[in-house]
């Protein structure tokens, strides 16, 4: 029997068109890398919430990813919609109750970028819906390079689970979204900023292993980001 740790990483959905005429799902491949290069074995999650206790018997992680959608602000208490919100129901709902029993059960939880946005909901906190409008003077935080490449620097704070991963203060990272956490949940602890003063991570230090970050370290544009990765692996092993 294998020792090394079974990650749930959630997919992507999409409407007909492109690949298929049908719905399809979709998870880039870095993702599964990024664990697999860790000492994990990815296991990717469709989004049907009747299978969470199935799911959440055997897996050792959970890996909530990134995509081009957003948390419906009603989930954090907020009945106005901006209109640049790209809705994705299913998939959020299943995001948020996965996170909230996974974590009931204190299962190893990573948030990537929109993954971070949905544990803070799922935790009890509120999102920026819209930085440009929201913050002004803000960074450009969709960037035009590749996303393989750093947009811009962030902040570590001292003492966090983050800084203790990732062994520095400093880091360059990537920036591909325009909502971010602006509420922290109960319980969660910012871990790391932007120099527009944007939320960059967080974490919940009541959990074995509860951390979120706005970036997409599986590009790994960096030796901590796989450092990052270990951990979450390592948290997972037991």
């Amino acid at each position: 029997m294998s020792t090394k740790p079974l990650i749930g990483i959630t997919f992507d959905a999409q409407d007909p068109g492109g690949y298929s005429q049908y719905p399809w799902y979709v998870l880039r491949e870095n993702y599964c890398t990024a664990i697999m290069n860790a000492g994990g074995i990815p296991f990717p999650l469709i989004h049907e919430r009747d299978l969470i206790p199935d799911y959440l018997s055997f897996i050792d992680g959970l890996l909530i990813t990134g995509g081009g959608h957003d948390v419906h602000p009603n989930l954090y208490g907020v009945s106005d919609v901006h209109p640049t919100v790209k809705l994705k129901p299913k998939r959020t709902l299943f995001e948020k109750d996965i996170a909230q029993q996974a974590l009931q059960k204190d299962l190893p939880l990573l948030g990537i970028c929109g993954g971070e946005q949905v544990l803070n909901v799922a935790l009890g906190g509120t999102l920026i819906q819209h930085i440009p409008d929201e913050i002004p003077g803000a960074l450009e935080h969709k960037q035009s390079q590749h996303r393989d490449e750093a947009c811009h620097k962030i902040k570590i704070e001292k003492g966090t689970l983050l800084n203790q991963i990732m062994g520095t203060e400093d880091l360059f990272v990537n920036s591909v979204h325009h909502q971010a956490v602006k509420d922290p949940a109960p319980g969660v602890v910012v871990n790391a900023w932007a120099p527009d003063g944007i939320i960059e991570g967080i974490e919940a230090p009541g959990y074995r292993f509860c951390l979120g970050v706005q970036w997409h370290p599986e590009f790994i544009i960096s030796p901590q980001e796989s450092t990052l990765f270990k951990a979450f692996i390592a948290a997972a092993r037991g």
